[in-house]
């Protein structure tokens, strides 16, 4: 990955290790390219034997990954194949962790979903699915990985409000693994790489592999309703709010998106 729009980098240093940086600036919207690059990250997961870890991070402070941006397709393969890319990360044999700082909402807090752990700052992580506030749903897995973690009520309170939530709350839902001081971060999660990396593969594989048999959502599940998100994008009211949301500041590091959560609710 040496071309400058790479959005993607990998730190491969340490052996069973990879630290992965997530960097599209402004404000690290999900676009075609990064969904791309995805993709083929997890085809070299699965394609390395030796690997046991990897870690998702962001180089935004205030964005870990803000939402899918919207716009014509641009994905080499005609749409992304983000589907097929989440659940093959979810039944590999790799621990996957998000590192989360900034804010995580739409298809950024579902790529974080997507992930096997969550672990947040307790200061700087915010996290929210706004999509009803754009007259879209969420497309790409939120709906069938949200009930399984939270709970049918508080899913419906995350996805139908589509209001910020703050690390703590999200920890209490059940959303994320842990809210971490954030000066404690980096070190809780080290010191958690440190213990995977110390353990029997053979093991490892054998118990995921197992706890996966319960608590992931059907790959049939999230393509009907990446489809039906599909067909909201069309919709008069989806292609109303977002022009509005531009005109706003919709994908630029300002109020508008800093505020996500409040914001839509004005529109």
């Amino acid at each position: 990955m040496g071309n400058v729009t790479t959005r993607i980098t990998t730190d491969k240093q340490v052996p069973g290790f990879w630290r992965v940086t997530l960097n599209h600036p402004p404000i690290n919207t999900v676009d075609d390219q990064m969904y791309d690059e995805i993709f083929d990250l997890v085809e070299a997961i699965g394609a390395e034997p030796s690997l046991k870890v990897v870690t998702f991070e962001s180089a935004n402070p205030d964005f870990f990954l803000a939402h899918y941006g919207v716009g014509e397709s641009t994905s080499r393969f005609g749409k992304p194949r983000w589907i097929e890319a989440a659940t093959r990360l979810a039944h590999s044999n790799v621990l996957s962790i998000a590192v989360i700082r900034g804010r995580t909402r739409a298809g950024g807090a579902e790529f974080a979903l997507a992930c096997d752990l969550r672990f947040a700052s307790r200061e700087k992580a915010v996290f929210g699915q706004p999509e009803v506030g754009f007259g879209l749903i969420a497309g790409g897995g939120a709906l069938a990985r949200l009930p399984l973690l939270v709970g049918r009520a508080r899913a419906i309170e995350i996805a139908l409000g589509g209001d910020d939530f703050d690390a703590e709350t999200a920890e209490r839902y059940g959303w994320i693994n842990r809210a971490i001081p954030d000066a404690e971060l980096d070190d809780f999660v080290a010191n958690f790489v440190r213990r995977i990396l110390s353990f029997d593969s053979q093991a490892l594989n054998a118990t995921k592999s197992i706890l996966n048999q319960n608590g992931l959502p059907r790959q049939a599940e999230l393509q009907s309703t990446q489809a039906i998100f599909g067909g909201t994008l069309r919709s008069s009211a989806a292609l109303e709010k977002m022009a509005k949301s531009r005109e706003r500041g919709l994908g630029t590091a300002g109020a508008f998106e800093l505020d996500l959560g409040r914001q839509i609710a004005d529109l």
